[in-house]
């Protein structure tokens, strides 16, 4: 196992310590999630947990938590979520977020909203001192308004790039939007720009997120520290 996947399975062993039985559980979307998702299943079949429901942020983590043996619930049935799990692409050091590299940024930030405790599991490459240090801005965007946002992203100083499949055809998402990745450059005030890709018509989410409810694990060479 290489050093990166070793620190985000330490960090989501850690998060999963956090569930309790009977726990709600938002579960979250991408590579480091998939550890704890593959923990949660192991420890439901030794008894460890019993009684957990999630939701998932994703089609493919719904795919894995069913594979893992994790029942799963919806928002029909349940309003609210003790724990959500989730990754994240970037974080400063006021614990905004930059989500949507795995492209499901706007069911996640669903989960996100719902939950008591936020549990984001990162390794130690993923923090920066301000957002846009390392990761642009996923942007999803209805198919109609797929040439009509771009001058808007551009006025706000931001390029945006189409994101492309295996197969070089535009990514879609579960909701069957496309996906724009759009660098800003040094993000000095995350709110602002949200507040303005807020005011496009045709884009349906964007992947800042602001804390809420919030404890980023961070899996470092030699430990695992919290951000809160």
């Amino acid at each position: 196992m290489k050093l990166q996947d070793k620190l985000k399975k330490r960090a989501a062993l850690k998060a999963v310590d956090f569930i309790k039985s009977g726990m709600k559980i938002g579960l979250g979307t991408g590579s480091t999630v998939f550890y704890a998702l593959e923990e949660i299943g192991k420890r439901i079949k030794t008894g460890e947990l019993n009684n957990i429901e999630g939701i998932p942020s994703s089609d493919d983590t719904k795919r894995l938590a069913k594979k893992f043996g994790i029942k799963l619930t919806d928002f029909s049935k349940i309003s609210r979520l003790d724990i959500n799990i989730d990754g994240a692409d970037e974080v400063d050091k006021k614990l905004n977020l930059i989500k949507g590299g795995g492209g499901a940024l706007l069911r996640e930030k669903v989960v996100f909203q719902c939950a008591d405790l936020n549990l984001i599991i990162v390794d130690e490459s993923k923090v920066s001192e301000n957002l846009g240090e390392k990761w642009g801005v996923p942007v999803e965007v209805v198919p109609f308004a797929k040439d009509a946002v771009t001058p808007f992203i551009k006025k706000f100083k931001g390029s945006p790039v189409l994101r492309v499949d295996k197969n070089m055809k535009p990514a879609k998402t579960d909701q069957g939007n496309l996906l724009y990745d759009c660098k800003f450059g040094i993000i000095e005030n995350p709110s602002s720009l949200a507040k303005k890709l807020n005011t496009i018509a045709g884009i349906v989410e964007h992947g800042i997120f602001f804390p809420r409810n919030c404890k980023v694990i961070v899996a470092e060479n030699e430990k695992i520290f919290i951000l809160e």
